[in-house]
């Protein structure tokens, strides 16, 4: 099969930089070779995982076997004035841009995000009081049981907070591309506190769009090669939804033992489902202050919800330094943080069929509820 490699590094396809080898890879180009690597490694009973720009992504140190599939299609489609059909594999951000550029509103909040638009759905990335599902109107996937096409509204893909059908289920569907419906001349979005403070209601879309991208910098949420917590795969741990009782009691015990001088001062959220705490904010309290470093790994220096590795380490080693933050959280707080970043492990088995659930660790609940990597 034309372009398929063997035992290729899968460590450079990330931000993070870590992990072994790929079996085999290939960067499907169009989406017939999509198809036709499905059906190749069907035939050779091997696994099939799925890589996208790496910004979210775990790599096992022993590296992935069967194929790892990674989708590079191109192409931006005017449908109509507002919406804009567009492949998986373009980059996000550069979509952003060419948004804000046409004068397009809709997507000017999430500036700055890394990885490619097929994850966008899947993650329903959001970000500065702006989440990508306000804007799809349809999906084209691949189902990955029969490899026929098909087009899902945003009903039948099963929009939450940061959470879709295609997350909680990601052996069924393929995202191929996205439509999104986006408003022609429309206003920027600015509901979020810490824009509001930094633009005016008159801000135009390109000037919402620079001061976001501003914010993120400065927390080293985009991606710079002079950064040095540039290896990195964004926000490591989901911002918990707890139920309001739960936060109660928080904030109580906070006061209580000195850590905040008011229940003021405990960053917190209403939500759907709950109340949102800020996990960066509790990761600090429970005693890894932002710059924390344990061997090759550590904390962002700018942001304390951001693991980051310094170079010559291992997936091993940045797990255990997570696992080490959550049970201090869970200890000082009753709170557990998930991951947010996936383990690259196979969609497809070599049987055909679909990957097995993931672990009962890995789901949520109503009161605790997946965040992206996107959140500020």
């Amino acid at each position: 099969m034309e372009g398929l490699r063997r035992d290729v590094p899968l460590a450079p396809l990330t931000t993070l930089g870590l992990g072994g080898p790929a079996e085999w890879l290939l960067e499907a180009r169009e989406e017939a070779q999509v198809v036709e690597a499905l059906r190749w490694a069907r035939a050779r009973a091997l696994p099939v995982s799925l890589l996208g720009g790496g910004s979210n992504l775990l790599v096992p140190d022993e590296g992935v076997r069967g194929l790892v599939l990674r989708l590079a299609t191109r192409g931006v489609r005017s449908l109509d004035p507002g919406r804009r059909r567009v492949a998986a594999g373009e980059d996000w951000d550069r979509l952003v841009a060419r948004c804000v550029a046409e004068r397009l509103a809709g997507v000017e909040c999430l500036a700055g995000i890394p990885g490619r638009v097929g994850a966008a759905p899947i993650q329903n990335i959001g970000a500065y009081g702006q989440e990508v599902a306000e804007t799809i109107a349809e999906v084209g996937v691949l189902d990955l049981a029969t490899l026929q096409r098909h087009r899902l509204g945003p009903e039948q893909c099963g929009f939450g907070y940061r959470d879709s059908a295609f997350k909680r289920d990601p052996s069924r569907y393929l995202v191929l591309d996205v439509t999104f419906a986006l408003r022609p001349r429309g206003r920027p979005s600015v509901r979020y506190r810490e824009l509001q403070q930094h633009v005016t209601e008159a801000a135009s879309l390109a000037e919402v769009r620079q001061t976001v991208l501003s914010l993120r910098r400065r927390k080293s949420m985009v991606l710079r090669a002079d950064d040095p917590n540039r290896r990195s795969a964004g926000s490591f741990f989901v911002n918990p939804v707890v139920s309001p009782e739960h936060a109660d009691a928080l904030v109580a015990r906070a006061v209580r033992e000195g850590i905040v001088s008011s229940g003021a001062k405990v960053p917190r959220w209403i939500v759907p489902g709950g109340v949102k705490l800020a996990a960066g904010w509790l990761i600090e309290r429970a005693g890894f202050p932002k710059g924390t470093r344990r061997g090759n790994v550590g904390l962002s220096s700018a942001h304390a919800l951001a693991l980051v590795h310094h170079g010559g380490g291992t997936t091993a080693e940045l797990l255990a330094f997570a696992e080490a933050i959550r049970r201090a959280v869970h200890a000082r707080f009753g709170v557990t943080l998930e991951r947010e970043p996936r383990i690259l492990t196979p969609v497809l088995t070599p049987d055909g069929g679909s990957s097995p659930p993931r672990p009962h660790a890995e789901r949520h609940s109503p009161s605790q509820q997946r965040s992206s990597s996107t959140d500020p």
